[in-house]
């Protein structure tokens, strides 16, 4: 036999003894590395396991589930004194809706005044929002008494109150740009600034759109009523 074909051969040998075997070490490695990748879901599943009966997290929970019925109870509360909802009432029952909760708006306002009209439909649609906080409304004609009280001598005059106690108030659209078009944003940062409405929270970027509908349906409507008047 030639050597040097045997030597070949046995080279060739070599040569694909070494490959098969880089092969095999290749497909170690990617059955290693996919284990690797596989490990962490399973091991977020054991976690996730491990949590749902986590005595920390159940407390957790059960504070949370406890908070938001708080609030639903104080909501409730609010309501039924007459939160929630913009609402007309007479000079008797004035001063125990005052003083009958913390934080109150009253715009004393005239039937037929035009601007009187535009601040109704901005304080309608504030007041669902901003539930913690009281809005009603007074016919100044009707309320002699506590139009002289308080002075109230320009409408419409939105009057603030903090526990009783009158503490600010706005007079005509003085604090607006003195322009009937202001928004209803306008006005719900002036009475946040002044403090007798809260902070919004969250998804109010949903209230906040809805919120803008409204005052191009205001502007629309309140038009109109000036065309008819």
């Amino acid at each position: 036999m030639d050597p040097d074909a045997v030597k070949s051969t046995l080279s060739n040998l070599a040569f694909g003894n070494v490959i098969a075997a880089a092969a095999r070490d290749l497909q170690k490695e990617m059955v290693a590395k996919d284990k690797a990748q596989a490990a962490p879901a399973s091991h977020d599943e054991v976690d996730l396991d491990e949590l749902m009966d986590d005595p920390e997290l159940e407390k957790l929970h059960a504070e949370r589930i406890a908070a938001l019925k708080k609030e639903v109870e104080k909501r409730e509360v609010l309501k039924r004194q007459g939160h929630g909802e913009y609402r007309e009432v007479i000079e008797g029952d004035f001063l125990g809706e005052v003083t009958g909760s913390e934080r109150v708006i009253c715009h004393f306002y005239h039937r037929e005044f035009y601007r009187c009209k535009i601040m109704d439909k901005h304080l309608k649609a504030l007041a669902p929002v901003y539930v913690g906080t009281k809005f009603i409304k007074l016919d100044a004609e009707n309320a002699p008494f506590f139009v002289a009280k308080l002075a109230i001598k320009t409408l419409p005059c939105v009057i603030l109150f903090k526990k009783g106690i009158a503490v600010d108030r706005l007079v005509g659209f003085q604090d607006l740009g003195s322009k009937d078009d202001f928004s209803t944003r306008a006005l719900e940062n002036i009475l946040k600034m002044k403090g007798i409405i809260d902070e919004k929270k969250k998804d109010d970027d949903d209230d906040d759109e809805e919120s803008e509908s409204k005052n191009r349906r205001i502007r629309s409507s309140t038009a109109q009523d000036s065309d008819s008047d």
